[in-house]
């Protein structure tokens, strides 16, 4: 008896052992691998929601960037022991792409599976098995408010960016040379996207007929009232106040040492979120109670934001080979970061986002407070390394900023909900949309 149970409990042991250590790791390298997922499918949609494919339906020009950048971050994570091998070959992460409204391509989907098919076993050996697979999937979304309503699904869900910069802008297409005529950027009430194929647009224009400006304030650097007509591609300043556009504090750049409280706003990051829609309108304000030379001070505050110092190509530029999405940045010569300096970068302090606001008619009144937040621009100021600063082709001022539309996200006055925040201050939010 003595020997069948000793002979009895080395099966049992045996057993036990891989149960508690077998399953362990399996269940341990499962979770990796979801990590692993998870990580590979958000960075993936990260690099549409930066790239203007969600608001001209040209995310099949954005896959190759996504794939690489979600396999490279997938591959980071250790997985059984190991990183994950990222040649396709290898079959252990696939990338692929599906959108949730096929129509109008404004909200894609990125899905990332990882696997590993020769996770070792211990214990589990005595029953003639020697590896294990796991397996785990993620899709992640690239959410723009712009298409909801589009397929007629409902009212759009807002969205809320950060470091929104205190330029109103006209709900008007910001090329346009007049605002008789002039489209809209957004349906005022569904949000949904009037041109699509304002992406990659630049104001100003040489072309006759279009926009001749760059941005620049509608007060013309007066005090600012509601009795100035709305034109596109010109802004109205949105108040510096705790309620709508807070002075920055924090993260502020060197060379805002001796800026106002309008130009802080500008050079820094308003750390409160602008939401958009009825039910999550802020109070914006056109400021009325600020001093002269607005413009000057708005092409000074640009220049210490996107680190130029008088000379061309100091900023970063818009990779002249990719001047249609998904766009490709290039360091500056005064970029922070010494090695992307004349190299592609991911993201760049010339990306700003700025709202739009509800002027409906046609040709639009002036706005009457507080103004209505119906969408986001997402503009790369002075996008030329060959420009320099201040822009003075323009026939409104002689301080004004070139600017190339990088993406768009309406929401209208009808979006309800809480607002979704997320991806700092692109208007596009990034989220994980698959079952944990």
């Amino acid at each position: 008896m003595i020997l069948l149970v000793a002979v009895f409990m080395l099966f049992v042991v045996g057993a036990m052992a891989a149960l508690s250590i077998d399953i362990v790791t399996l269940y341990t390298a499962r979770s990796e691998a979801q990590l692993a997922a998870d990580a590979g499918a958000l960075a993936g949609a990260r690099v549409l929601a930066n790239s203007g494919v969600t608001s001209n339906r040209t995310a099949a020009n954005a896959k190759g960037l996504a794939t690489m950048i979600a396999t490279q971050v997938a591959s980071q994570n250790m997985v059984g022991g190991r990183t994950l091998n990222p040649v396709a070959a290898a079959g252990e992460i696939a990338v692929s792409f599906s959108d949730s409204n096929p129509a109008f391509n404004t909200d894609p989907h990125v899905t990332v599976q990882t696997q590993r098919t020769d996770l070792p076993t211990f214990f589990a050996r005595i029953w003639g098995r020697t590896v294990n697979t796991v397996v785990a999937s993620a899709t992640a979304e690239a959410y723009n408010p712009s298409g909801s309503n589009a397929a007629n699904s409902g009212p759009a869900t807002p969205v809320a960016p950060l470091c929104v910069k205190p330029w109103l802008l006209p709900n008007l297409d910001p090329t346009a040379a007049s605002a008789t005529g002039a489209s809209s950027i957004f349906d005022r009430t569904s949000g949904a996207i009037t041109n699509a194929g304002l992406v990659g647009q630049e104001w100003p224009s040489a072309t006759p007929g279009l926009n001749p400006d760059g941005i620049y304030s509608l007060c013309g650097g007066n005090p600012c009232t509601n009795t100035v007509l709305p034109a596109p591609g010109g802004y109205y300043p949105g108040a510096i106040d705790a309620t709508d556009f807070p002075v920055p504090t924090q993260g502020l750049p060197s060379c805002s040492a001796t800026f106002n409280s309008y130009q802080l706003a500008v050079a820094g990051c308003v750390s409160t979120p602008i939401s958009c829609g009825s039910t999550a309108t802020v109070n914006i304000d056109v400021s009325a109670s600020y001093a002269a030379n607005r413009d000057l001070n708005t092409v000074t505050a640009a220049e210490c934001l996107i680190h130029y110092s008088g000379a061309a190509g100091d900023s970063d530029s818009i990779d002249p080979a990719d001047l249609q999405p998904p766009f490709q940045f290039l360091g500056g010569n005064q970029n922070p970061v010494a090695s992307a300096v004349g190299n592609a970068v991911m993201v760049s302090d010339s990306v700003v986002t700025i709202p739009v606001i509800d002027t409906p008619g046609s040709p639009p009144p002036a706005p009457s407070n507080p103004v209505t937040v119906i969408g986001f621009l997402q503009v790369f100021l002075n996008p030329s390394a060959i420009k320099t600063l201040p822009y003075t082709l323009g026939l409104q001022s002689s301080n004004e900023i070139p600017a190339t539309i990088i993406n768009m996200a309406g929401c209208g006055t009808s979006a309800t909900g809480q607002p979704i925040f997320g991806n700092g201050a692109s208007p596009v939010a990034v989220r994980l949309i698959s079952p944990p």
